[in-house]
């Protein structure tokens, strides 16, 4: 980082979508998007979105005359966050298959809760287990 008397007034960061892990191709298809003017040594870019393959990114230091090098371009990927839902623990008006949830106003595991029951396996008197949880 450079020295508080350093003559550095600003730094650029650019970046890019691109579909590729490490450094950047020769030939990419997207332009890279240019931040001018950040006056610290942090910045947080916002309205990222989950899932978009991976980003090249690089900075380069300015002064009130000329721009620097660019950096070494770095590769980064936002993750989607991947999660289930378990048919047996959910609400009963919730129907869940391998890739899909669909609400059923009927209830449709009414009849199994019943059978449960039947059974003397069936729900307990606890607030946790009401159907309005």
């Amino acid at each position: 980082m450079p020295d508080e008397d350093s003559k550095i007034d600003h730094y650029v960061l650019e970046y890019r979508k691109t579909n590729f892990e490490g450094p950047p191709r020769a030939k990419e298809d997207q332009p890279w998007m240019v931040i001018e003017g950040i006056k610290g040594t942090e910045y947080t870019l916002t309205g990222l979105k989950f899932d978009m393959k991976y980003m090249n990114f690089r900075v380069r230091a300015c002064n009130k005359a000329v721009a620097g090098d660019f950096s070494e371009p770095v590769t980064l990927e936002t993750r989607a966050f991947m999660f289930r839902l378990d048919a047996s623990t959910c609400h009963q008006n919730l129907r869940v298959e391998e890739l899909s949830v669909e609400w059923d106003a009927t209830g449709g595991k009414v009849q199994d809760v019943k059978a449960r029951e039947k059974d003397g396996k069936g729900r307990t008197a606890s607030p946790a287990n009401s159907p309005a949880r």
